[in-house]
């Protein structure tokens, strides 16, 4: 199974290396694209739950990295919620 990481740049100009265990992450990121929060965070949940699930179904278990990957992003996201005009933006993917 193909994994790919992508580079986000929280609001605080912050850099992140992430990792999708599967290309899905190309369906609902694009780099060069700057998401509202929520978006993002909207976005990257569904994509890794999806990751997440073709794992399983692959192999029998979930993607605990994806899903580790979901959890980082969410309580990094909460950093920044009080925050109406945050944005996220997809410095790049890299197979």
């Amino acid at each position: 199974m193909p994994e790919m990481r992508f580079t986000i740049r929280w609001p605080d100009g912050t850099r992140e290396g992430c990792y999708s265990p599967s290309l899905v992450i190309k369906d609902y990121l694009t780099p060069g694209a700057s998401y509202p929060l929520a978006d993002f965070l909207a976005k990257s949940r569904e994509a890794l739950t999806i990751a997440s699930a073709r794992v399983e179904a692959r192999y029998g278990f979930a993607c605990s990295r994806a899903l580790g990957q979901l959890a980082r992003l969410e309580a990094a996201g909460r950093t920044y919620s009080t925050h109406p005009d945050a944005r996220v933006a997809v410095e790049s993917f890299d197979a």
